[in-house]
């Protein structure tokens, strides 16, 4: 009888790999971070299953998942998900910041309220407050952008860098020179300068 599972680093990405999870009813804690693991997840039943990790797979859509979550196990305590798209970052992506990872938190905690730990993070009273009141509509929804915008973008993307650099594949020094006069008598930086140094 089978407690606690890793199967970590399997580079699984079909469903068929987590089909033989049925056969473990008694389990506790399942492993299952750096797969290929994608919105396609499908866990089979796992009542007794309190602590499940899906960090850095490839999950994007968190509403489903966490449907699906509630649906197959009951007993959930502890969820972690970092390094998916779904949670959102600044170290998964450049575009997420503070707050969307708060809503991210909150949402989560909205499908999943019997959980006490998100993302190696303990739930707070404050967050689960939050959850019942604002949870439903803290999902993330970006708009959509068309591929005629998505093209403007990239032929205006701004770069400091003088057009012979951008290209790595063609890269060629580039040199400039500049001559920088200071004249901020005022400033604090003065103090540590003398008057034969300007």
């Amino acid at each position: 009888m089978e407690k606690y599972l890793s199967l970590s680093s399997n580079h699984s990405s079909n469903e068929r790999s987590l089909e033989g999870l049925s056969a473990f009813q008694s389990l506790e804690e399942l492993i299952l971070d750096n797969n290929l693991l994608g919105d396609d997840l499908t866990l089979p039943g796992l009542p007794r299953l309190h602590t499940l990790t899906l960090n850095k797979n490839q999950i994007t859509d968190l509403e489903s998942l966490l449907s699906h979550l509630a649906e197959v196990t009951p007993s959930l305590e502890y969820l972690s998900l970092l390094g998916n798209v779904a949670c959102p970052n600044e170290l998964v992506s450049l575009e997420k910041d503070e707050e969307d990872y708060k809503r991210y938190r909150c949402f989560v905690l909205y499908k999943l309220p019997n959980l006490k730990f998100l993302d190696a993070k303990k739930v707070t009273k404050q967050e689960r407050e939050e959850a019942l009141i604002r949870g439903a509509f803290m999902k993330v929804v970006k708009p959509k952008v068309s591929s005629e915008d998505a093209a403007a973008a990239s032929e205006h993307h701004y770069t400091p860098l003088p057009s012979a650099s951008r290209e790595l594949t063609s890269h060629r020094g580039v040199l400039g020179k500049c001559h920088y006069v200071y004249c901020g008598k005022n400033s604090e930086g003065n103090r540590f300068i003398r008057d034969d140094q300007l």
